[in-house]
């Protein structure tokens, strides 16, 4: 895979700039975003992913199949915890991983670059979902299953009102984007910082919101988003502030 591509998204300051899908349909829709990196040319998805199994194969059948497995195994504290996930789309979820204190309300230059890496994170996945086209797996369920069992969302609607985004997942494709420059800068920390990504991701899996294929095009995108962001140019000032700032404060040794 040519380095020079990937996928990518947005953050305003320390908090999500992302429309919740448990978010009520009568909410304002966010602004128009573009690359404040990346390049269009480093984002073109059908240079970065396979297509996913198409409606009605036998591939999309088996990934069918194991998602009902996954919604009918899960436990009440597993799917708590997706829940929760579900609607903390921002660095909040690290925390845990790296320490209580890693609060971004204390640390202005590393808020800064989660911003913006997730800025142009929220683009390109954005573009990918465009592009490919997929239902989500609600979209495929069964005649009298109820949307609640298919998704981590707050607010109830028929499947038919999902858009065309399932692949790749956003969720999948910001946590590992978050994992790969997190973990650079925290290298003390950057096995359970990844740890915690694939939890993250997997956590769309247990929602029911997601194919275990949206998972994998998240993770090789996220993955090679985050190599990109880690090299790029622009971003090095910002790489560098948030590494000294993390290192002053005794996260990062």
């Amino acid at each position: 895979m040519n380095l020079n591509k990937v996928l990518v998204a947005v953050l305003v300051a320390g908090s999500t700039g992302l429309v919740m899908h448990g978010q009520s349909p009568a909410s304002k829709p966010p602004l128009p975003k573009v690359f404040r990196f990346l390049k269009p040319s480093d984002a073109i998805p059908a240079q970065l992913l396979p297509p996913p199994a198409a409606d009605g194969s036998a591939a999309q059948q088996r990934e069918m199949a194991e998602v009902k497995r996954t919604i009918q195994t899960r436990t009440k504290e597993r799917y708590d915890q997706a829940h929760w996930d579900a609607n903390h789309e921002d660095p909040t979820p690290w925390q845990s991983a790296i320490g209580a204190d890693f609060d971004l309300k204390k640390l202005p230059a590393t808020a800064k670059l989660l911003a913006d890496v997730l800025n142009d994170q929220t683009v390109a996945t954005s573009e990918a979902k465009d592009y490919f086209k997929r239902k989500f797996p609600v979209a495929a369920a069964m005649p009298g299953d109820t949307y609640s069992q298919w998704t981590c969302d707050d607010v109830d609607r028929k499947p038919e009102a999902r858009p065309l985004r399932s692949y790749p997942s956003g969720h999948a494709t910001m946590s590992y984007t978050f994992g790969v420059v997190l973990a650079a800068l925290i290298p003390n920390k950057a096995q359970i910082i990844l740890a915690r990504s694939s939890d993250y991701a997997y956590s769309r899996e247990v929602c029911g919101d997601h194919y275990h294929s949206d998972v994998v095009a998240g993770q090789v995108l996220g993955t090679t988003l985050g190599t990109l962001l880690l090299h790029n140019e622009a971003l090095k000032p910002e790489l560098e502030a948030a590494r000294q700032e993390l290192q002053r404060a005794q996260i990062a040794k």
